[in-house]
């Protein structure tokens, strides 16, 4: 029955474009820009029929194309078709900026089968069992991380899906809370960097992919915060929908010498392995163990000392100052000549250290600065004049003077009072328990996280660009499943052959929608949809709450693929008249496009987590799961346009 719903849904929503179609061409009198209307509400009903995107819009390009030569000069309309065909191709082909696509998404099948995301959810469940929805908690955390190791979509619904959301109905949890988590942390892979999204809406638009991901850093983290948020306080206000995690499920074996000193020394670690260390032998546990345990402990103690001993050296930083003293002042006091037109400051030569005072320039030379140490007397012609010496014309010099740091300010001092206090609480709670928690945290969660600040701090700081980055990326997630040991032909090939059929998809994808748009161009339809906004004499407020509408109306049909490369070129140039940062609106497309995902009747990630879900969850307990997270994101996007120095923040302090 369901199916048959979602069949009248789509049915229905065909049968109104063509219908508003019909009724409003003139089709007494079709112009070039009325057949370009045309070709874009076809491609629309032409895509929900299910015909592949790409070759779609390459079809509908290619026969409006002609159309549009066939209007101007018949007889060469179909070389002119061709011949365009292949310089749009061309063109997509060299855009160097798609080479990182094929790049960040093999680091994503390679970080996907490197088994650490099943580590990095247990770990994260462990470590956050005594917060309200813990599990949900640590499955949008898990879902973020690996977002950003990965921004394949799919992957990260369908790996969630396989390992949280049995966790989670096995515990108790709500069924329809479950996969609204599960499908909204998934898509956050859209929006949080490396996200493939961005690049091709940098590439459609012609904005700078760094940007993008320099803006889109801060909102990603906003999205996932206000989902973590949702989620306590529901938990919290109705504890049967997420109940907490079972004693059981909390256990965690000890290894053996820790099990004995937890029993005989102290259930905390630093006493513990203190105490073992104290001539106790009849423990049996061997001291190079007790320090191995020992340094891992530590290490949090140590990040905490180096962060601290970083940020007192840059604010102690000492204040670099200009060295001015022993430059000639031009134009006032002795004899200087007037420097030449190739004058400039310049060391004098050793040669002439002998010569005393100001020497006179050459012709090639400008106002010469003496050597330090070395400003003698003045000839005696200059001596006996009262006002040159009066007004000198060389100063005397400085002397040299060390730099010395800057008195330590008082907000450091608070920082430092407040991590000493953190890091005291810290060790006094910190169990045996959450030392085998914190282990395998460092097993998971610190491998990704240094992978990912190398390819977005690559980026974003300007160290590489993002293909050059993407290449550091599929090298470290090469390593990673080879240090993890699940790195063999198999995942080799499965890796090989879903990068290139997602690549190659992509790239047909912009080879078709540059052919499409081509064609758009040609008939006039983008003219008269500039003519049209502009003729509503709208404020940017207003076209600004119109073409956010129209994306969001447009991700419950379409996905995102086909918004960027159908309609993007048609507000792109909108923008402009409206005085709309291009890498503003795309921020606000990205974040607008998380409802692709999570919108029916098309909404992939529920048909992704339908696919390895028990049979008892049904679709629509899945897409009634999704409604809350959906309102989340149109709260974000509110957030967003307000304070919009969320996504301008950073690439503003980054890059102007």
């Amino acid at each position: 029955m369901k199916i048959k719903r979602e069949l009248w849904f789509g049915l229905s929503l065909m049968a109104a474009i063509l219908t508003v179609t019909a009724l409003f061409m003139p089709w007494s009198n079709l112009s070039n820009g009325h057949l370009g209307l045309l070709m874009l509400s076809l491609v629309v009903v032409a895509i929900m029929l299910g015909f592949p995107t790409a070759f779609t819009l390459m079809g509908m390009g290619v026969f409006f194309a002609w159309l549009a030569y066939r209007s101007g000069n018949p007889e060469i309309a179909v070389q002119q078709t061709l011949d365009l065909m292949v310089q749009r191709a061309y063109s997509v082909m060299t855009n160097d900026v798609l080479i990182s696509i094929p790049l960040f998404v093999f680091m994503g099948y390679l970080v996907e089968r490197a088994n650490l995301i099943a580590k990095l959810f247990r770990a994260l469940e462990l470590s956050l069992v005594r917060l309200p929805g813990a599990l949900a908690v640590a499955t949008l955390v898990t879902c973020a991380i690996f977002a950003t190791a990965t921004g394949i979509v799919g992957a990260v619904v369908t790996l969630m899906g396989l390992l949280a959301f049995p966790a989670m109905l096995r515990s108790g949890y709500d069924v329809r809370l479950s996969a609204g988590v599960i499908t909204a942390g998934g898509c956050l892979g859209i929006l949080i960097p490396p996200s493939v999204m961005l690049i091709v809406y940098g590439a459609t638009a012609g904005v700078s992919v760094v940007q993008l991901y320099a803006g889109a850093f801060f909102p990603g983290i906003m999205l996932a915060g206000l989902y973590v948020v949702y989620v306590i306080v529901l938990a919290k206000l109705k504890p049967h929908l997420a109940p907490p995690l079972p004693m059981a499920e909390r256990h965690i074996d000890l290894p053996p010498a820790m099990d004995i000193l937890r029993d005989k020394v102290s259930h905390r670690v630093l006493p513990g392995l203190i105490g073992g260390l104290k001539g106790r032998r009849n423990l049996g546990v061997p001291s190079a163990e007790i320090l191995k345990q020992g340094f891992i402990a530590l290490l949090p103690a140590i990040a905490l000392a180096l962060f601290l001993g970083l940020a007192w050296h840059l604010a102690t930083k000492p204040v670099v100052i200009d060295e001015t003293t022993g430059l000639v002042e031009m134009g006032r006091g002795g004899e200087v000549a007037e420097p030449s037109d190739e004058s400039g400051l310049a060391e004098p030569p050793a040669d002439e250290e002998s010569a005393g005072g100001v020497q006179e320039p050459k012709d090639d030379a400008g106002v010469q600065e003496p050597p330090a140490g070395e400003v003698k007397e003045p000839p005696a012609a200059e001596k006996s004049a009262p006002a040159a010496a009066a007004d000198s014309s060389v100063a005397p010099p400085a002397p040299a003077v060390d730099a010395e740091r800057l008195p330590t300010p008082t907000w450091y001092w608070i920082l430092f009072g407040v991590s000493a206090a953190t890091a005291v609480g810290f060790y006094t709670i910190f169990t045996f328990v959450r030392l085998e928690v914190f282990k395998m945290l460092l097993g998971s969660f610190f491998p990704l996280a240094i992978m990912i600040i190398a390819v977005l701090g690559s980026i974003v700081f300007g160290l590489a660009t993002p293909t050059e980055a993407a290449a550091v990326g599929a090298l470290g997630g090469f390593l990673l499943a080879a240090a993890y040991r699940q790195l063999n032909y198999t995942v080799l090939k499965e890796s090989v052959f879903l990068t290139a059929k997602t690549s190659a998809m992509v790239c047909w994808l912009f080879v078709g929608s540059s052919i499409f748009s081509a064609a758009f161009a040609l008939l006039g339809g983008q003219e008269l949809v500039e003519k049209w906004v502009l003729s509503l004499d709208m404020t940017p407020l207003q076209f600004m709450l119109l073409s956010q509408f129209i994306i969001f109306i447009l991700g419950w049909p379409l996905e995102w693929t086909e918004i960027i490369v159908i309609f993007m070129p048609i507000f792109i140039p909108l923008l402009a008249h409206f005085h709309i940062d291009p890498l503003f609106f795309g921020l606000l497309v990205a974040l607008n496009l998380q409802t692709a995902f999570l919108s029916p009747p098309v909404a992939m990630a529920a048909f992704y987590l339908k696919g390895v879900s028990p049979p008892h969850v049904t679709l629509n307990q899945i897409f009634a799961g999704m409604l809350p997270f959906m309102g989340i994101q149109v709260v974000a996007l509110a957030l967003l346009y307000l304070f919009p120095e969320i996504g301008l923040w950073l690439p503003q302090v980054l890059y102007k």
